[in-house]
């Protein structure tokens, strides 16, 4: 049988196949990543708002105690500085859920690419295949052609050895 004149290109087609498939794993490892920092900054900003409930439960307690005035000021002070750690740490996590987007959008871009390299390489196959095919009837009909002349030949020796 003929060498298949597309087998190079068959085999970029392949190794592209394969370097998409790496780039998906990579990029579904990267979005794991990405969503367990944002479970951690979730869990840190969740760990300050418990912490402000905490401290606002203990200032009305202390309210309804009928404690001293500069108390409640510095209570107060510290409900503020609890309240920056919050916004930071809110941010912190609008920040990572952009990130987890990013990765997010990095993932589907990776499966996208697959898809086409898997249909590049579907139709390439689906080529060989017909190439196949066509390549044996050829075969077959030079065997043919080679049975007939043969057929033919003896034929005539026949018809000569006889005349």
């Amino acid at each position: 049988m003929a060498k298949y004149p597309l087998e190079q290109l068959m085999l970029i087609k392949k190794k592209r196949l394969e370097e998409a498939e790496r780039e998906l794993k990579a990029a579904k490892e990267a979005l794991a990543e990405e969503e367990e920092k944002l479970k951690k900054t979730m869990q840190a900003l969740q760990e300050v708002l418990n912490h402000k409930q905490d401290k606002l439960d203990q200032m009305r307690v202390e309210l309804d105690q009928g404690t001293t005035s500069d108390v409640v000021e510095k209570m107060k002070l510290y409900l503020e500085t609890v309240e920056e750690k919050r916004k930071v740490k809110d941010a912190a996590v609008k920040k990572q859920q952009l990130e987890v987007e990013k990765a997010e959008a990095a993932v589907e871009e990776a499966r996208q690419n697959l898809l086409k390299k898997q249909a590049d390489v579907e139709k390439l196959d689906m080529h060989f295949e017909e190439w196949k095919k066509e390549q044996k009837y050829l075969e077959k009909q030079e065997d043919d052609k080679h049975t007939e002349e043969m057929g033919t030949a003896m034929h005539i020796r026949k018809k000569r050895k006889q005349g």
